[in-house]
C-alpha cells in the first residue's frame, strides 16, 4: 500500500508537470464534430496511463518487454497524432505492429493454453490474424468513445477494477508470480486513471485524454484481459467491454446504413446525443455508462459464460436501437 501511495503521489506530480509542457508548447483541444466540450481544453493528459506502464516496466514487469514496446509504438504515435494530426496510411500500420507485439506476448505466456510447438502454423497465423483484427478494432472503437468529460477515465476504472478482483480470485488462474505482476499493472494504472479523472471528471475539465489517453488505456486494458481470456480459453470475458463495444459496433453500422465516411468525426453516439441533444451533463452521462458497465460485469462474474454475454449484447442493443429511434431525429434537426 506504501509503494502505491507513493506511486499516485508521482503520477500525480508528473500529470502537474505535464500541463504546464502541454500549456507552453500549445498542445490544446479545441471544440470539434467529435468532441462535446465547449471550451479550449490541454490536450494529452491521457498520457498518465503510459508513464504509469512505464513505472510498472521498470520496476515490476521488465520481461513483459514485447507488450512494453507495442505500447510505446501506439502511445507515441497517438501523442503525435494529437500534436500534429497523421494519415491513418501511417497510424493502421504501426497499430497493427504494436498489437501483434501484445498478441505475441500473451500467446508466449506461461499460463498460455496455445501450445506453440504442438499448435499448426496455420492455427497460430489464424490466431494472429482474427487477434489483429478484433482487437485494432477494438482499440479504435475505445478511442472513438472518447468525447465526454469523464467517460473515458470512468469507463477505465470499472473494467481495470473488474479485471483486478477476477485475477485476485484464486479460483481462477491460481496464484503465480506472472499473476502477480499483472495484478502489479493494474494496480499502478488505475493509480493513472484516479489522477487523471481528478483533473477530468468534472463538468469543466482540466484535461482531455487526447488519442494518447484513449488509446494507451484501451491497449492495457487489452492486454490484462486478454491474460484471461488466453489463459482460460473464454472469449466471453469480452462481456467487460461490452458496453464501449454495443455502442462502437452499432454506430459504425448506423453511419454506415446512412452512407457515411466512418473514418470522418461525427457526434452520433448513444452518449454524444445524451450530452449534446438532451443536455444531460457530462458527468451524469459518464456515470450512466459507468454504472452500465459494472452491471455487466457482476452479472458477468456471477453467471460467467457465453449465453450471458448475449445476452447482454441482445438487451444493449435494444436499448441502442430504442433510444436512436426516439432521439436521433434531435441530432438530425
Amino acid at each position: 500500500m506504501l509503494q502505491i501511495a507513493i506511486i499516485f503521489l508521482s503520477l500525480f506530480i508528473l500529470e502537474v508537470l505535464y500541463f504546464k509542457v502541454a500549456d507552453y508548447f500549445n498542445i490544446i483541444d479545441k471544440p470539434s464534430e467529435r468532441g462535446s466540450s465547449k471550451f479550449i481544453t490541454l490536450r494529452g493528459g491521457g498520457i498518465i496511463f503510459y508513464i504509469g506502464a512505464l513505472i510498472w516496466f521498470i520496476f515490476y514487469g521488465r520481461e513483459y518487454w514485447l507488450f512494453f514496446t507495442g505500447l510505446s509504438i501506439v502511445s507515441i504515435l497517438s501523442f503525435v497524432d494529437d500534436i500534429h494530426s497523421l494519415s491513418a496510411r501511417l497510424r493502421l500500420p504501426l497499430q497493427f505492429i504494436g498489437m501483434l507485439l501484445l498478441l505475441f506476448q500473451l500467446i508466449l505466456g506461461n499460463n498460455s493454453i496455445i501450445d506453440i510447438n504442438s499448435s499448426g502454423f496455420f492455427t497460430i497465423v489464424l490466431i494472429l490474424v482474427l487477434g489483429l483484427v478484433i482487437c485494432t478494432g477494438a482499440m479504435n472503437v475505445f478511442n472513438f468513445m472518447d468525447g465526454i468529460n469523464g467517460i473515458t477515465g470512468g469507463y477505465s476504472l470499472i473494467v481495470l477494477s473488474a479485471i483486478l478482483f477476477i485475477l485476485d480470485k484464486e479460483t481462477l488462474l491460481g496464484q503465480s508470480s506472472e499473476v502477480e505482476t499483472i495484478v502489479s499493472l493494474l494496480k499502478i494504472v488505475l493509480s493513472a486513471a484516479l489522477v487523471f479523472c481528478f483533473f477530468n471528471f468534472r463538468s469543466r475539465a482540466k484535461c482531455f485524454a487526447g488519442d494518447v489517453g484513449s488509446v494507451s488505456i484501451a491497449f492495457i486494458i487489452l492486454f490484462t484481459l486478454g491474460f484471461i481470456v488466453i489463459n482460460t480459453g473464454d472469449l466471453s470475458w469480452l462481456s467487460f467491454l461490452v458496453v464501449y463495444g454495443v455502442d462502437g459496433c452499432l454506430t459504425i453500422l448506423h453511419r454506415i446504413m446512412l452512407h457515411e465516411n466512418i473514418s470522418q468525426p461525427h457526434r452520433k453516439h448513444l452518449f454524444q446525443i445524451m450530452a449534446n441533444e438532451l443536455k444531460i451533463p457530462h458527468v451524469i452521462v459518464s456515470l450512466v455508462y459507468m454504472a452500465v458497465q459494472l452491471l455487466c460485469c457482476i452479472w458477468y462474474i456471477m453467471y460467467p459464460g457465453y449465453l450471458t454475454l448475449l445476452c447482454q449484447i441482445i438487451i444493449l442493443s435494444i436499448i441502442y436501437i430504442l433510444f436512436m429511434r426516439k432521439f436521433f431525429k434531435l441530432h438530425q434537426g
